[in-house]
């Protein structure tokens, strides 16, 4: 009887653990990614340096969330100064591509370099979810503040 039980209480936790391991990540919501990108507005205008020290903290919370962070370039020039990988800090947003040759770094300056201060604009591109392989539409919000421009991305489906 109690080989019988633990056996039952093992296959069940081996279910549990597949059921688990196979489930879909959680991803945020576009609600989710316009309230960083306006707390991320509040953060530039309160204080551009904390702010971009804020944004660039992976142990920050509330400008990291499920997929969502945000990232910043500066106008004119392009240079990335806030990104979710710190290798990217210096970099130029304009020369960044996705397969298979997608330039969305210019599409995300071009899309914000003529807006208004504080105009939240948006483009959307495909690109897979986490642990997939098939484009999916993600939908980018960005704005401008002085001289930085900031968005944050989130997957549409």
């Amino acid at each position: 009887m109690k080989t019988n039980t633990f056996a039952a209480a093992c296959a069940g936790l081996v279910v549990a653990w597949t059921v688990a391991a196979f489930a879909e990540i959680q991803l945020a919501s576009p609600v989710d990614g316009r309230a960083m990108l306006e707390r991320a507005i509040a953060a530039l205008k309160a204080n551009e340096a904390s702010a971009l020290k804020a944004f660039n903290d992976e142990k920050n919370n509330d400008f990291r969330d499920r997929d969502l962070y945000v990232y910043c370039f500066s106008l004119p020039d392009g240079n990335i100064t806030a990104y979710q990988s710190p290798v990217m800090i210096g970099s130029n947003v304009k020369e960044l591509k996705i397969p298979p040759n997608i330039p969305v770094g210019q599409r995300a300056y071009d899309a914000v370099a003529k807006a208004a201060e504080g105009e939240i604009v948006s483009f959307t591109y495909d690109f897979p979810k986490p642990g997939t392989k098939a484009p999916v539409p993600k939908e980018t919000l960005e704005a401008r503040v002085g001289k930085q421009a900031c968005g944050v991305s989130y997957f549409k489906t």
